[in-house]
């Protein structure tokens, strides 16, 4: 016996792999979906975090928009687990700015960082022959 939820998604699949065509309903589709996504996740955003951290992501955004939907992802992905008590604060996205710093500092060296390797037994220019 085939469970119906399995049957129900086999059925979606199927659906989907023959509408993969590429009809141009299926792209307006497509971007009416992303567009209701992006949409419900800043609605989760906007309900996660008060006022001043909202502008503080929205700042970071602008310089970073990577960095910022790192952060995003890993706030929805905390609210989710029921991880978070109450909205985040600014100083509460501040600390898990610096904890994600903290983290990415020891697996890479920081930028800019010049290190410099010493040759012991190299020539000079002062070194006579």
């Amino acid at each position: 016996m085939e469970d119906p939820e399995l049957a129900a998604i086999r059925a979606a699949r199927m659906n989907q792999l023959q509408q993969q065509g590429g009809s141009s309903a299926q792209g307006e589709e497509d971007s009416g979906k992303k567009a209701a996504e992006e949409q419900m996740r800043r609605d989760l955003l906007a309900t996660i975090l008060d006022t001043a951290a909202r502008e503080r992501l929205a700042r970071i955004a602008l310089v970073s928009p990577d960095r910022a939907h790192q952060i995003e992802a890993i706030l929805l992905r905390m609210a989710q687990t029921g991880q978070l008590r109450g909205r985040v604060s600014e100083e509460q996205l501040i600390q898990l700015l610096d904890q994600i710093d903290g983290a990415d500092s020891k697996s890479t060296p920081a930028k800019g960082a010049i290190i410099f390797q010493h040759r012991k037994g190299g020539f000079d220019d002062d070194d006579d022959w």
